[in-house]
């Protein structure tokens, strides 16, 4: 697995550096914001962990830069910024996932293997799936925790592969907001429900090409419903 770690402060940088190569990662420091994107674009990293105040580029001016231009690595947030208006505008920028210091190692490293494990696409096309109806062409494969567009992987966090998840298994049943923040935040104790607004809103949009309805129900939650057949 490579790394790369884009934080400024010394003594945090040396500290994450020998515990995540200890414990088998491939780590490539960066210590100024300026260097991160081209870092970033060269090295291909498998995921990036950064701190949001960086000198000379902001840590969420670098996210959303980098989603921008199709920089697809799973990101962890890795801040004293705690406050949930900062999570939920790291999550905005692109972010996968959010840890405030101080922090557990232990936990740091569980949260960053999940992030690979969840982003790794399948290595062969998968199995045809069964017949579907029409406007069905978005399927889920359980194998590779991913999802599928007319064949081809569908580009989406693993955030929002669990919301999307809960939506489709049944589709076109109202899902509560409750229900969906156990599914995408499980565990994190720190995040508000607000947060699943926030996912809602990134994953609509990367649904408009598909047609697929992504609607809020008002005291409900959010419905998915199957768009109109191919050709229609």
């Amino acid at each position: 697995m490579h790394l790369l770690l884009i934080e400024d402060d010394p003594t945090m940088q040396t500290t994450l550096q020998r515990t995540l190569r200890r414990r088998g990662m491939e780590v490539t420091p960066i210590t100024d914001g300026g260097a991160a994107l081209p870092a970033w674009r060269k090295l291909e990293p498998d995921v990036v962990v950064l701190d949001l105040s960086l000198p000379t580029m902001d840590g969420l001016e670098i996210i959303a830069q980098a989603r921008s231009e199709g920089l697809a690595a799973p990101t962890l947030i890795l801040t004293a910024r705690g406050t949930v208006g900062d999570r939920i505008l790291g999550l905005n920028s692109g972010a996968d996932d959010y840890l405030a210091k101080p922090f557990d190692l232990d936990e740091l490293e569980a949260r960053i293997r999940a992030l690979v494990r969840r982003a790794q696409p399948l290595v062969a096309e998968p199995a045809a799936p069964a017949a579907q109806p029409p406007g069905m062409a978005l399927r889920y494969d359980k194998a590779s925790e991913s999802f599928y567009w007319r064949g081809a992987l569908f580009e989406l966090t693993p955030r929002e592969v669990a919301f999307l998840r809960v939506l489709s298994q049944p589709m076109g049943q109202a899902v509560t907001k409750e229900r969906l923040f156990s599914a995408v935040f499980a565990g994190e104790s720190d995040v508000q429900l607000e947060a699943v607004e926030v996912v809602a809103y990134r994953l609509r949009k990367k649904l408009a090409p598909t047609h697929m309805q992504l609607m809020t129900l008002r005291g409900l939650g959010y419905l998915l419903k199957p768009g109109a057949a191919d050709g229609a």
